[in-house]
């Protein structure tokens, strides 16, 4: 083992009379029982200060972290792969400009495009979401989805194109989880899971739908957009680098609901919604 460090989020500490714990990612404290290994030296190898050691209780205490998932090796983040690095970003500028920011920084290239239909009033065309052949195309409203507008971006996934969304309904905002292949969540399950989780379906139906009439402005505070866009950034970014999701529910598998006002996120989960067979036709 060469240059073996610690994994993101997780640390050691030496415990006064106790000897030496780590913290995991999931922020639980464990005992180290280092045996006759060299505490100097693990903790020098264990920062990525040297190489791989000949003493064999040192081997045992590593293959120990190795085995529980608390090394890694090389650097902590991947990078972006180059096929997946074109991302198409439609929406609002208060999410857009924030999100975009994340993204190049982590290496994908962000293209922001207009958010609203056609002119003509007919609906977004696939072949337009398609234009420059993106690896990912991502949606956010500062507000709800109007009936029809995400209906051609739900079948991005058929054709390699990873989907990912996002918007706000008064106070709360909803972040799906990444579409990437055939049979992932879509935007249309979502509302479909969503109506009959609720006993205020039809209220919810005709909010979606509209008109609305709305009191005072309940659009997106500065500090809530960076978290929202924070966490589309993270969820595209381990799609394209195939990094592993924290502990939790699948990130295909999952509906985030954020409360505006006190930032608080709360996961839900969400599964497709198989198709539902035609009615069949009355005999005469």
């Amino acid at each position: 083992m060469s240059r073996s460090r610690l994994a993101p989020g997780v640390e050691l500490v030496t415990v006064p009379g106790r000897g030496l714990a780590v913290r995991t990612p999931e922020g639980e404290f464990l005992g180290v029982r280092p045996g006759d290994a060299d505490e100097e030296a693990l903790l020098s190898l264990l920062a990525g200060g040297g190489t791989a050691p000949a003493d064999e209780e040192l081997k045992r205490v590593l293959r120990a972290f190795e085995e529980a998932g608390y090394l890694t090796e090389g650097p902590h983040r991947p990078a972006w792969p180059a096929g997946r690095r074109d991302v198409r970003v439609l929406g609002d500028p208060v999410l857009t400009a924030p999100l975009c920011a994340h993204l190049a920084a982590l290496g994908a290239r962000p293209r922001t495009t207009p958010a609203a239909p056609p002119s003509d009033g007919s609906p977004t065309r696939i072949e337009d979401l398609l234009d420059g052949d993106p690896g990912a195309v991502v949606w956010c409203l500062d507000g709800p989805v109007p009936d029809g507008l995400w209906d051609a971006a739900d079948r991005l996934p058929e054709h390699g194109v990873a989907w990912l969304r996002c918007h706000r309904e008064g106070r709360q905002a909803y972040v799906e989880p990444v579409a990437a292949a055939p049979g992932d969540v879509t935007s249309a399950h979502v509302r479909s899971r969503r109506l009959a989780a609720t006993p205020a379906h039809r209220e919810l139906a005709a909010y979606w739908s509209g008109p609305r009439t709305s009191g005072a402005p309940a659009g997106l505070s500065v500090t809530a957009a960076a978290l929202l866009a924070a966490l589309l950034a993270d969820d595209l970014g381990r799609w394209a680098t195939d990094a592993p999701a924290p502990a939790g529910l699948p990130a295909r598998r999952r509906l985030r609901r954020v409360d505006l006002r006190t930032l608080t996120v709360t996961e839900h989960p969400v599964l497709p919604v198989p198709p539902v067979a035609p009615t069949p036709k009355k005999s005469r």
